[in-house]
């Protein structure tokens, strides 16, 4: 017969298995941090202002960031691990290379966080959170961010070369790829508005500003005049702006765009080219405030993306390497 002692301890077992498998399947929540690190957001939010106030661009960075890290195994901060003598990253994966940029500012608002809490917010949930403030300081709509990921301890190169949609892509790819995590074709739609700010490679468009036909001439010429012909050379890394009316500004001129022929990268114009989308872009053109409730829902949900949670992943202490 088991004694009072075995039973306590027996008890104290079972209880901890249950609270370890509450955390192993927790939930995401806009106040995970409310005792733990109260002052995130405000921490958060000024480092965010002082990047955007030395140089705009930086918000549509720190957004394809977050981006770019959830479309490869989800929202756990894999794509801010640097490379190491025995680790290769996401950083130099084909979308990323000399492409994604404003991991300083991540670590400066990571280094914050940790003075005031340390030890205790994720690099992912940091990533999220800057996102959302990028896109509010360039006058876009904001949203509650779900919070409670923890980091990646690695990370797919192969995933991000395959996993991250091409600006190349044709409309039957675009929606395939969105829909392999979750996402409709109409949040597909409403996230690729977020191309309202930001610029792009010569690489990226070159194609399209040469050989597409459903692209309005003269923004192809205006385009083909920085952008050689050929690739190689300095003309790769020049750029232009994603929304040639307002690259620093958030608002629904992208979608205005795509219907007057004017998509920069070739899957932009993919939305507006005889397809089930056209509605929806016109009426996003027409009424910025559908195309604001429809990018804020879509982020939230873009932000579920198999996240870490519980006792999976962990905090890292510093972004670009395993604790």
């Amino acid at each position: 017969m088991a004694t009072f002692s075995n039973m306590v301890v027996t008890i104290s077992v079972i209880s901890l298995l249950l609270q370890l498998a509450c955390l192993a399947n927790a939930q995401l929540s806009p106040d995970f941090y409310a005792t733990t690190c109260p002052n995130l957001r405000s921490i958060v939010r000024v480092a965010m202002r002082q990047a955007v106030d030395r140089e705009l661009r930086i918000g549509a960075s720190i957004l394809r960031l977050f981006f770019h890290d959830c479309f490869v195994n989800g929202c756990d901060a894999s794509i801010l691990l640097d490379d190491t003598p025995t680790f290769t990253g996401e950083k130099n994966a084909l979308p990323n290379r000399n492409s994604v940029r404003g991991f300083e500012v991540i670590d400066t608002i990571k280094t914050r966080v940790e003075g005031a809490c340390g030890s205790t917010v994720s690099c992912a949930d940091i990533l999220a959170i800057a996102a959302r403030d990028g896109v509010v300081l360039l006058g876009g709509p904001t949203w509650e961010v779900p919070l409670g990921r923890r980091d990646a301890t690695t990370a797919s190169q192969a995933a991000a070369n395959t996993q991250i949609p091409s600006p190349f892509a044709n409309l039957s790819a675009l929606v395939s790829g969105f829909a392999a995590k979750g996402l409709t074709a109409r949040e597909m739609t409403a996230l690729s508005g977020g191309h309202t700010i930001g610029f792009a490679r010569c690489a990226t468009f070159r194609a399209r500003i040469y050989n597409d036909t459903n692209i309005n001439p003269d923004f192809a010429a205006r385009r083909r005049a920085a952008c050689p012909a050929f690739a190689g050379g300095s003309g790769d890394a020049s750029l232009a702006p994603l929304d040639i009316q307002t690259p620093n500004r958030f608002g629904n001129d992208y979608y205005v765009n795509l219907v007057n022929r004017r998509g920069l990268l070739h899957s932009d114009q993919e939305l507006f080219n005889g397809g089930s989308p056209d509605a929806l872009v016109r009426a996003y053109g027409g009424n910025g405030d559908a195309f604001y409730r429809d990018f804020a829902d879509a982020m939230v949900k873009m932000g579920n993306i198999s996240p870490l949670t519980g006792i999976n992943g962990q905090i890292r202490r510093n972004c670009r390497v395993v604790n």
